[in-house]
């Protein structure tokens, strides 16, 4: 089973409009055990997100830390400098915010995340307003999968259901969510699609390949092309 966004999301999502003020922002956060909150327009769509590191720049450029930095005028700084003198969440927040559907799949989830450098993801609906929130941790509860139902998921929806490999040709032992893969396939060439359907069942940490086959397709190669038949260039 293919899990999406919305199966490991967190909603309802708390959030804040761009006129919320920093204390309340803290005090939702706190009350909630968020380190971050959606900004949101009159309609619920996402205008920006406010984390804990943006609230904390406020503790980091004090009189004195300013004094400093206007020695090391660099521009990337001034951004947080201003974030820091900020009272609202419009003022706090960071505008580029990446999102994701909740019919997404769990892999393309990660993929943002890792490469946006994020730690989360606002969940919004076809009319861009935010359902929920999909965080790395939340990712992670895939590996929380039993053994048995990693087994399971392998040995009928990948096996059976897509390979249709019988029963008794290949056998899948599950321990610690690595798969040991035991038996034996028709050709040589099936081995590397079996061994990657099995990796991307969800929970799946590892694959232990210890297949066999009965023919060896791939070093089998095929006969030159007009081998045996007269070819333009042969007929004067």
């Amino acid at each position: 089973m293919n899990r999406r966004v919305r199966d490991v999301m967190s909603a309802p999502v708390v959030t804040v409009s761009d006129s919320a003020g920093f204390k309340e922002i803290v005090g939702l956060m706190q009350q909630h055990g968020v380190s971050a909150l959606p900004v949101v327009d009159g309609d619920r769509r996402v205008v920006g997100i406010v984390s804990e590191a943006d609230l904390l720049l406020k503790e980091e450029y004090t009189i004195e830390g300013a004094s400093r930095e206007r020695l090391l005028d660099f521009r990337w700084r001034k951004s947080e400098r201003a974030k820091a003198a900020g009272t609202f969440a419009a003022e706090l927040m960071s505008r580029h915010v990446v999102t994701i559907e909740p019919e997404a799949t769990l892999t393309k989830a990660a993929r943002l995340i890792h490469e946006e450098k994020v730690k989360r993801l606002p969940v919004v609906d076809a009319d861009d307003r935010v359902i929920g929130i999909v965080s790395r941790a939340d990712l992670l509860k895939v590996f929380l999968r039993s053994d048995a139902e990693i087994h399971d998921d392998v040995t009928e929806s990948v096996l059976r259901r897509t390979l249709w490999l019988e029963p008794h040709a290949v056998k899948a032992i599950v321990r610690d969510g690595v798969v040991l893969l035991k038996g034996q396939v028709e050709q040589r060439s099936m081995i590397p699609l079996v061994v990657e359907l099995v990796g991307d069942v969800e929970g799946v940490v590892g694959v232990d390949n210890q297949l066999g086959y009965e023919v060896d397709d791939e070093s089998i190669r095929p006969l030159p092309f007009g081998w045996g038949i007269p070819t333009a260039h042969s007929i004067s």
